[in-house]
């Protein structure tokens, strides 16, 4: 997907760029595969619990079929489609037994191409889902499954993908795009290929606007408010921060802080962390 410039003719137009939808070749969803998206502007019992979230278009919500367990039934993507909710694009399968179905297109597939979920044998193709103990080492996948029969969980984002390492015991090892290298069950499920539309994080939103039609609210720097609403708060024109290090609104540190829990179970099958430290 290319991505798109219009002629500066305003202030926001000269920085921003939009997403070339040639490659989309139906406009309207499924009906049967969407439900209403509710939107919680993040709100917990009608208070904040998540800030800078609220408004953003309406959406509807399309069924990604992240399992894909109709094992062994060859399927036709008949469309392309931009699914707002997503960075990907998504592709509309029929089944050869008429079953309609939602899938992350993988990146280079088009309308007419065939694709099939197996447990035990599939041809080695983009878009064809098997066990990663069934698929060649050294193969680029993503949708992939933390534990059998769990559905996609890794590498679902646009443009991404994982690089498959090495099979040892009944662990196959799997280098992420994060970098973090981590190893889960080799008959998890994973899709060959890379996801689609490797170009959207090239998008640049360019003004305020835009980021209100994703749901986005604006972000006030805590050194532009009041003492009293945050650490930063205060003082005479600009100014740095005042302390060691950066602060949240609740006083806490912020900025490089780990926030995953300590002892979690699944520890032991991380290898290496994002940034090559060992655990």
């Amino acid at each position: 997907m290319p991505i798109k410039q219009y002629r500066p003719v305003t202030k926001g137009r000269r920085i921003s760029s939009v997403q070339d939808f040639s490659d989309i070749t139906r406009f309207e969803p499924e009906k049967s595969l969407t439900h209403n998206r509710k939107n919680f502007a993040g709100r917990t019992g009608g208070k904040i619990t998540v800030r800078h979230k609220g408004s953003g278009h309406k959406r509807l919500i399309r069924e990604i079929d992240f399992l894909r367990e109709r094992f062994d039934i060859p399927a036709k993507i008949v469309s392309v489609e931009y699914d707002p909710n997503r960075g990907a694009r998504i592709a509309l399968l029929i089944y050869k037994d008429g079953v309609k179905a939602y899938l992350l297109l993988p990146d280079g597939m088009k309308v007419g191409d065939m694709v099939m979920s197996s447990r035990t044998s599939a041809e080695i193709a983009p878009g064809n889902r098997l066990p990663l103990e069934k698929i060649p080492v050294g193969t680029l996948v993503h949708a992939v499954e933390l534990a059998p029969g769990g559905g996609a969980k890794l590498a679902r984002g646009a443009g991404v993908r994982i690089e498959f390492m090495a099979i040892e015991g009944d662990m196959a090892t799997l280098k992420l795009p994060s970098g973090e290298i981590r190893r889960v069950p080799k008959s998890s499920a994973a899709t060959i290929g890379t996801v689609s539309n490797p170009d959207w994080h090239l998008v640049r939103w360019g003004k305020a606007g835009r980021m209100r039609h994703r749901g986005i609210r604006p972000t006030v720097r805590g050194k532009a408010m009041n003492p009293v609403d945050h650490p930063h708060g205060g003082g005479e024109g600009k100014h740095p921060i005042g302390m060691k290090y950066a602060k949240t609104k609740w006083g806490k540190h912020a900025l490089g802080v780990k926030t995953r829990r300590n002892h979690l179970s699944s520890d032991r099958h991380i290898l290496s962390r994002r940034r090559g430290n060992k655990l």
